[in-house]
């Protein structure tokens, strides 16, 4: 299974619109963070995606993108599903599948309408078919389990990705949360990635912190951790002396880091 971190950052990307801060005008391509999604391959040319945002075009052509399998949704927010027009050249054979919770796929229905009336048809609008998150959902040799978690008042999803056999361990993707409901963390217990949105060092009332992140992933025993959803506050370099800081601090095991765009990670 490979992984390609399209997107790093949080909902207003980076650099931030009218912004002159030091990550905003950093060298480092590592803070250019476009919004946070994940690109899924597995072993038997299975190919997904989690969320699509505003910039879900570019993403695709940067990491090569020509087939999409699935599309899977944490969460109807701007910078999450606003790239779902841009499905349209993935879908010319056949539809594409989209998975959220209801409430995703009723903000979905009313946000782009014109996809679902009948009306216009052919290279208008996307094909896709919205299904409801309950059951894991099987592409070809990857297991994609919905897994519910808070972001603030509301009820999200992150996703845990299963390869089939015994080469590399589950991947589990989860950004945007404030919260992890006791049954959802037994569920995601001892990933080989954990992808965790950790917005800042300060807090947050529906984001966590780095260290609020960092500890979730202790607690899983995560092999491997990257932070997503990352805003302008920090640089790449400042978030990898947090996650140096945070180890030696709790002796959390693994490797603990930022992820950054363009990141390719094979479990």
């Amino acid at each position: 299974m490979k992984l390609i971190v399209l997107g790093s950052g949080t909902s207003h990307g980076i650099p931030v619109v009218g912004c002159d801060c030091p990550v905003c005008r950093s060298g480092d391509p590592r803070d250019k963070r476009m919004r946070s999604s994940l690109y899924i391959e597995g072993a038997g040319g299975e190919r997904a995606v989690i969320d699509a945002g505003p910039e879900f075009r570019l993403q695709a052509i940067r990491a090569g993108i020509t087939r999409l399998d699935a599309l899977f949704l944490t969460h109807a927010h701007v910078d999450h599903v606003h790239g779902l027009d841009d499905l349209r050249p993935l879908c010319y054979e056949r539809p594409i599948p989209v998975y959220g919770n209801p409430q995703t796929l009723e903000e979905l229905r009313e946000r782009f309408s014109y996809i679902f009336k009948q009306t216009q048809q052919g290279g208008g609008k996307p094909r896709i078919t919205l299904r409801a998150a309950g059951d894991p959902v099987r592409i070809g040799g990857l297991t994609f389990t919905p897994v519910p978690v808070r972001h603030g008042i509301l009820d999200i999803l992150g996703w845990k990705i299963s390869p089939s056999g015994k080469t590399g361990g589950p991947a589990v993707y989860l950004t945007d949360l404030s919260g992890i409901p006791q049954e959802s963390l037994d569920l995601i217990r001892g990933p080989a990635v954990l992808f965790i949105g950790g917005l800042r060092a300060r807090p947050h009332e529906t984001h966590f912190t780095f260290d609020q992140a960092l500890d979730t992933a202790r607690t899983l025993g995560a092999k491997q951790t990257r932070l997503i959803h990352i805003c302008h506050e920090h640089s790449h370099r400042d978030i990898e002396d947090s996650c140096r800081a945070f180890q030696k601090k709790t002796g959390a095991r693994g490797t603990m880091g930022p992820a950054y765009d363009g990141q390719e990670l094979a479990p």
